[in-house]
């Protein structure tokens, strides 16, 4: 493509809430009937790698950035789709008869929850947060999609934090606190430095698994006491013409948005153990194979939340973005492609999704590639170049259905 003459036109949009996003245009010819569609709840790549081959497949391609980038201190996925409905409305607007949603990553779940929720009569749509905001999805214009494309998927950010969170955390406000018995990077329980593979056995995978369980609740139930705290305050403010004054103590509770600090997100035990659910991937995670400087460092899943974004992004018991959730609810034409090496989302996360998918009209193939789509070995042909000719085929199918 790099041949060929593209233009790219940026276009700002107002949410059905107010808000703004902004998005990129991709077109070669300007008289395209399809387009796909790209956008992560947190993250923007002004080109995503998959661009040149939407192009080259005839299709316009719609890049978009979510209102708040690279933050997740107010990422509530029930608000984050009004982006998404906001870009829908235009795009239908601009004559495109067909408009395709291309979730990579974290993007998958963000579609699947707009696609879910769009498909559904507006009465039957949600109408608040997990932590209870207000959301008004069933008086937004919601187009719905003509079909979905999948690439390394996970099963949802809550699923993927669940599968990460070490539960061996007795206290989250030390994150040095630690129960040695579930201490996943303790040599006892069998970790094993990389480039060496762990080795964990069936009785402490059990026990672990079910302690990552209890620490999400742990963490639900900080959350949902700070929202119900706030709330209160809140509604004492708001009743005070009734009332009489409001102290200031109550005035500043009503305000107060605490950030929790989430540490040690970095511990799934197939990271560091690739005998589990086994696949072309190496030791390590998406964020290296340190996993010291990954759970204890700043960068890390999930690290700095509020409660809302907690719940609604990064809890696997509460948030509504998740394939067990909306999988069943997908019912259009859907292409999944998955990376033999992925260190985010391993073989059973993709027997799930691909499973929860109500659609009979579902495509699945698997690619040799990291996570990002990158060779697993020197001179290896890119899995970014792979899964392009499988998506290029897949809207080459569609357009002519």
């Amino acid at each position: 493509m790099k041949d060929k003459a593209f233009a790219v036109r940026p276009r700002a949009l107002k949410t059905p809430d107010g808000q703004r996003t902004l998005g990129f245009l991709y077109s070669m010819t300007g008289s395209e009937d399809t387009v796909v569609c790209t956008m992560h709840p947190r993250e923007f790549n002004g080109t995503p790698y998959l661009v040149p081959d939407i192009l080259e497949a005839g299709c316009a391609c719609w890049v978009q950035a979510p209102r708040s980038i690279g933050n997740d201190l107010r990422l509530e996925h029930e608000l984050a789709i009004l982006d998404v409905a906001a870009s829908m409305a235009y795009l239908r607007q601009q004559g495109f008869r067909r408009i395709h949603l291309l979730g990579v990553s974290g993007g998958a779940g963000l579609y699947a929850l707009y696609t879910q929720q769009a498909a559904r009569a507006p009465v039957d749509r949600l109408s608040k947060t997990p932590a209870g905001r207000p959301v008004d999805l069933a008086g937004a214009d919601m187009p719905v999609p003509e079909g979905l494309i999948l690439v390394s998927p996970h099963p949802g950010q809550g699923k993927l934090l669940l599968n990460g969170l070490d539960p061996s955390v007795t206290d989250e406000t030390d994150p040095f606190s630690t129960d040695s018995s579930l201490d996943p990077f303790d040599p006892h329980n069998g970790f094993r430095s990389p480039p060496q593979s762990s080795s964990y056995d069936p009785d402490f995978i059990k026990r672990y698994r079910e302690a990552q369980v209890r620490r999400v609740q742990r963490l639900d139930d900080m959350a949902k006491e700070i929202v119900s705290m706030r709330s209160k305050a809140r509604a004492t403010v708001k009743g005070a013409n009734t009332a009489g004054p409001v102290p200031a103590l109550v005035r500043k509770q009503a305000a107060h948005t605490p950030v929790l600090q989430v540490w040690r997100t970095d511990a799934d035990l197939r990271c560091w153990d690739t005998s589990l659910d086994p696949s072309d991937r190496k030791v390590g995670s998406l964020w290296g194979s340190d996993p010291f400087a990954s759970n204890w460092g700043c960068i890390g899943f999930g690290r700095q939340v509020t409660a809302e974004s907690w719940l609604s992004t990064w809890s696997a018991l509460e948030s509504n973005a998740s394939f067990s959730k909306c999988g069943p609810e997908l019912t259009l034409p859907t292409l999944m492609l998955e990376y033999t090496g992925d260190q985010a989302a391993f073989p059973s996360d993709m027997e799930e999704i691909f499973s929860s998918l109500g659609t009979s009209d579902k495509t699945r193939h698997k690619v040799r590639g990291n996570h990002h789509g990158h060779a697993l070995s020197e001179g290896e042909e890119p899995g970014q170049v792979i899964a392009g000719r499988h998506l290029r085929n897949w809207l080459a199918a569609r357009a002519a259905a």
